[in-house]
């Protein structure tokens, strides 16, 4: 398939990391002319473009705009000469379908919210779809986003929340890891194997909640025997307000 990302900054960067994992995507591009991008492509092997109108010239079967928000509406408007079949994705937050339906109206719209581990084909992305988007279309965005994570279908006025928990989240077990990791060293481990030991025990218990459909307080209540160390630790993170310190970093990220 013929998918073209318009702007290559962080998020585009990944999301083209994590499509052109997949043989059959012939992966298109667009930035301004920037070095740091023209040596992205040359690395990773993609056709890039620097103009809005060379996009529409490839007549893409997916567009995927990854653009800042302030300017997404104005780099859509020189996207217009797309056809009508082009499913238009868009991963700027804050900005609504009603907007882009707007500039195409009769094209299929989605709006996603993605996270940087697309980029290793482990996302997680928020996803609302707009009211064009009928099988066929439906069938090419799934074909495009189940190969980058997990997919989440939420309505669009949730996108903002999934944008903060599946996007700053990363952030906040990265703090969590990085802790994890100092208590290790500080009790023997080398650096390198306490980042992979905590690295490795994130994976698989996102792996487990899953594939067992469990809740977290059921996969915790697992590993919690009567009078054990794991209780003990975990009395310790709510004594010291960790919960609370989650959903407080949750606030101020939404706030």
């Amino acid at each position: 398939m013929k998918i073209a990302v318009v702007g290559v900054g962080h998020m585009g960067s990944a999301i083209i990391k994590g499509l052109l994992s997949q043989a059959e995507n012939h992966v298109i591009g667009m930035n301004p002319v920037n070095p740091r991008v023209s040596k992205f492509a040359q690395e990773e092997g993609f056709h890039l473009v620097n103009s809005c109108e060379e996009v529409v010239s490839k007549k893409p079967a997916v567009v995927i705009v990854t653009t800042p928000a302030k300017v997404t509406l104005t780099v859509l408007k020189q996207l217009a000469g797309l056809p009508a079949h082009t499913v238009i994705i868009s991963a700027a937050a804050g900005v609504h379908l009603a907007e882009i339906a707007a500039i195409f109206p009769a094209n299929p719209l989605a709006a996603i919210i993605p996270n940087i581990p697309v980029a290793v084909n482990a996302g997680t992305i928020g996803l609302s779809l707009g009211p064009n988007v009928m099988a066929p279309a439906f069938d090419k965005i799934s074909q495009v986003l189940n190969p980058l994570g997990e997919v989440i279908r939420v309505p669009e006025s949730q996108l903002d929340i999934v944008g903060v928990i599946g996007g700053c989240g990363p952030a906040f077990v990265d703090v969590f890891m990085d802790a994890l990791s100092d208590a290790g060293v500080k009790y023997g481990l080398d650096r390198s194997t306490a980042y992979q030991l905590a690295a490795s025990m994130v994976t698989g218990s996102g792996q487990l909640a899953l594939r067992t459909g469990l809740t977290p307080a059921q996969l915790r209540d697992q590993v919690t025997s009567p009078g054990g160390t794991t209780i003990r630790g975990v009395e310790a993170l709510e004594k010291a307000g960790f919960r609370y310190a989650v959903i407080d970093a949750v606030n101020k990220a939404n706030g």
